[in-house]
């Protein structure tokens, strides 16, 4: 749990051109979230703050869409200042001093999962950067197959179809019909992976997540219950 700060403490903003609720032509989409992302990142107001001193080596990205600082420790170390509209990249180096005693928490957070990440990939328990390769092209060649059968089946027009390597939600899927799948889906059971296909095919009848929405899910998957609840197993692993 993150401790009460004074701004507010945002999740899943690595890439926010990639993770954002937007797609890249700005429209807006509904999407399934991934419980087991990376590392949180921390937001802040310009109006907001505290002192410390400077952090380590940083990289400034500015992102139209960002309506705040972010900061972000990336896998391998490295401080990802995001600069929002209208920002400075002078505010956001104070940000980043002044944050730099949490900057070096989460250095310390990510190494210790890297370590962790590296003994499982070496007993066998995590796919290994070859096996992982191999899956995302299995994920591009079987879901968007399985997709477009369901689309069929449910009378709905699917326009595009990504595969993406996202860490905070299993699918989306925009008004245009352009539907994102995360590849790890794969991984997953049948009935499952169906659920978060149909789940995303439904939001172009309903792009909300109303009762209506969620008559119209169980109508298409019955089981749609015991799907999800595997989803809330894995994601407490």
């Amino acid at each position: 749990m993150q401790p009460q700060l004074p701004f507010d403490s945002l999740q899943d903003r690595e890439q926010l051109a990639q993770d954002n609720p937007w797609d890249q032509a700005g429209e807006p989409q509904s999407a399934i979230r991934n419980p087991q992302s990376d590392p949180p990142s921390l937001a802040h107001d310009p109006a907001r703050g505290s002192a410390s001193q400077a952090p380590p080596a940083r990289v400034f990205v500015r992102h139209p869409r960002a309506k705040r600082y972010l900061l972000r420790v990336t896998p391998d170390g490295t401080v990802r200042v995001t600069i929002p509209r209208g920002g400075s990249k002078r505010e956001a180096a104070a940000f980043a001093e002044r944050e730099h005693a949490w900057i070096e928490r989460e250095q310390r957070r990510v190494e210790a999962q890297r370590l962790v990440r590296a003994e499982e990939e070496q007993r066998g328990e995590r796919p290994s950067a070859v096996e992982v390769r191999a899956l995302r092209e299995q994920a591009k060649r079987e879901l968007s197959v399985r997709l477009l059968e369901l689309a069929a089946q449910h009378g709905l027009t699917v326009t595009r179809i990504s595969i993406r390597n996202q860490r905070s939600r299993w699918g989306s899927c925009s008004r245009s019909g352009h539907v994102c799948l995360n590849w790890r889906l794969v991984q997953m059971p049948a009935t499952v992976r169906d659920y978060v296909l149909i789940h995303e095919l439904m939001h172009l009848k309903r792009m909300d997540h109303s009762r209506v929405f969620w008559k119209l899910v169980a109508a298409a998957c019955p089981e749609y219950k015991k799907a999800r609840a595997w989803l809330r197993s894995q994601s407490a692993r």
